[in-house]
């Protein structure tokens, strides 16, 4: 049997790219000729049933990933040396852990800093910290065999700001879960909003994504929302699935505005699949976003995405929803004027939709981790 080592801090079903390891150890734990070997901090391992996997758990003092980011690196070229030595192939994501081998990248932090608006002695660390991070990521990926990307988009970053030749890249789009995001039809829709008490005469408007800065384009969500309430033909509300240190503030400004009764704010959500299917349109107007995990399951249960144009998932848009596709992250109002032309479109939309969330959901996650064990192997 071959050893296969794979290292990341996460290997769990909470979406992003915890979710895609997942399903990468999840297949190679089914090779009959594997050894797998995970180095984390936290695995689901129930995913794995009797199949065989050696976890070797490194600690997140505090809950704190700065903290648990250098313990993590260390464990895992710990186990690497050991394994190689033995022929063995080691997977690592981005920067996470210098080893030469086979980088899996699901972000490229060259590509996009942070906004922040937290205090400044917050902002002061978050910079030292970023500094070690992009030191890290060069090192790392300039010296790989091979980077698996999980978008052109990726791709692209990497040869042109890390100046990674682009024959050592390859890029490798997720998959879904079929079953869980299956395409949502009139009667799956009006359960779920009875399951969460919402009513059926408006449009829901859904906003997936993280509070914590500026990335996800909440800010410009939130003026094109004040902008678009203001007219009497507007019937949408907002509903917002996402955490973080901004998200108090947000509650603030929308009560401010008089919105309250135009948007919800839900936090964390473990009921995604419930929620998208309860919604009508969801919005992404992220500024960075290497791919996209969270449009891509709307996608899958047959909703629209306003997207940014210049997100990963977007390069999978067909020609026919190019109307989806927003230009610019910063302008609430284009933002508005594409969720009026979806208001005005919804039936002709959502049928381009529907055969392009067939298309999504024909590739499975079993699909993703083969042809990344080809890559790894030489054969794709």
């Amino acid at each position: 049997m071959t050893p296969w080592l794979l290292v990341s801090g996460d290997f769990t079903g909470r979406g992003g790219m915890d979710r895609a390891n997942l399903a990468l150890a999840a297949h190679l734990a089914g090779q009959p000729d594997v050894e797998l070997h995970l180095v984390t901090h936290q695995v689901d391992t129930d995913t794995f049933g009797p199949d065989p996997v050696r976890c070797h758990h490194v600690p997140r003092p505090g809950g704190w990933h700065v903290a648990g980011a250098p313990l993590l690196a260390r464990a895992g070229r710990k186990c690497a040396r050991r394994l190689t030595r033995r022929g063995g192939r080691v997977i690592v994501n981005g920067g996470n852990c210098l080893w030469s081998d086979v980088s899996w990248v699901h972000y490229v932090h060259a590509a996009y800093e942070p906004e922040t608006h937290t205090q400044s002695i917050r902002r002061v660390k978050d910079r030292l910290v970023r500094g070690r991070i992009l030191a890290r990521e060069r090192e790392t990926l300039r010296t790989v065999r091979l980077a698996i990307c999980n978008s052109r988009r990726t791709q692209r970053d990497l040869v042109d700001r890390l100046r990674v030749p682009v024959s050592r890249t390859r890029v490798i789009y997720y998959g879904i879960d079929a079953e869980r995001f299956g395409y949502v039809d009139r009667e799956t829709a009006a359960a779920a909003r009875e399951a969460l008490g919402w009513p059926s005469d408006r449009p829901n408007v859904l906003f997936i994504g993280a509070l914590g800065d500026r990335r996800k384009g909440f800010d410009t969500l939130f003026e094109t929302w004040v902008t678009l309430c203001r007219e009497p033909s507007w019937d949408g509300h907002l509903v917002v699935v996402g955490t973080g240190g901004e998200l108090t503030s947000w509650q603030r400004r929308t009560q401010e505005a008089g919105l309250g009764g135009r948007a919800t704010f839900l936090g964390f959500r473990t009921d995604i699949a419930r929620i998208i299917a309860a919604s009508d349109v969801a919005v992404h107007p992220a500024r960075y976003e290497a791919y996209g995990l969270g449009a891509h399951e709307v996608l899958c249960r047959g909703l629209p995405v306003v997207v940014t144009s210049t997100a990963g998932v977007a390069e999978r848009y067909p020609p026919a929803l190019v109307d989806l596709l927003l230009q610019d992250p910063d302008s609430p109002a284009e933002l508005a004027s594409r969720l009026r032309a979806w208001r005005e479109m919804q039936d002709r939309i959502h049928a381009e939709v529907r055969t392009f969330s067939d298309e999504l959901r024909r590739r499975s996650w079993g699909d993703m981790a083969a042809d990344i064990v080809d890559a790894v192997r030489g054969r794709g």
